[in-house]
């Protein structure tokens, strides 16, 4: 996803092996993509991030977005490799993660990796 506020992650592709259901995420998959943010309790940036990708969400049709609570889902954090909140993943319409970033990202950003992930 291009410049996530921190640079802790640059949202570099990721494995194209990783995939999630939605039973993986609790929630529908978009039909052309999903966002997917791992988000915890007392995180400032989280609230930022989920409001950037609620109004991507609704300028986009066919994308979903999925809130996980990072604390009650340390089976996902482990498996997807979760450091820190926010964390946002873009997943393709099966559900394969097609980008990664952490830090609050900016929405132009974020509308550029459902590109690349509809693509």
């Amino acid at each position: 996803m291009g410049e996530p506020t921190d640079r802790t992650d640059t949202g570099d592709q990721a494995d194209d092996a990783t995939a999630l259901t939605a039973e993986d995420i609790g929630a529908a998959l978009g039909e052309r993509a999903t966002l997917v943010q791992f988000s915890s309790a007392f995180c400032q940036p989280c609230r930022a991030t989920r409001r950037i990708l609620t109004e991507v969400v609704d300028m986009v049709e066919g994308v979903a977005h999925a809130e996980i609570d990072a604390e009650s889902r340390l089976d996902l954090v482990r498996r997807l490799n979760v450091m820190r909140t926010p964390t946002v993943l873009v997943l393709d319409a099966r559900g394969r993660v097609t980008r990664r970033a952490s830090g609050q990202p900016r929405k132009a950003d974020v509308i550029a990796a459902i590109g690349l992930a509809v693509s």
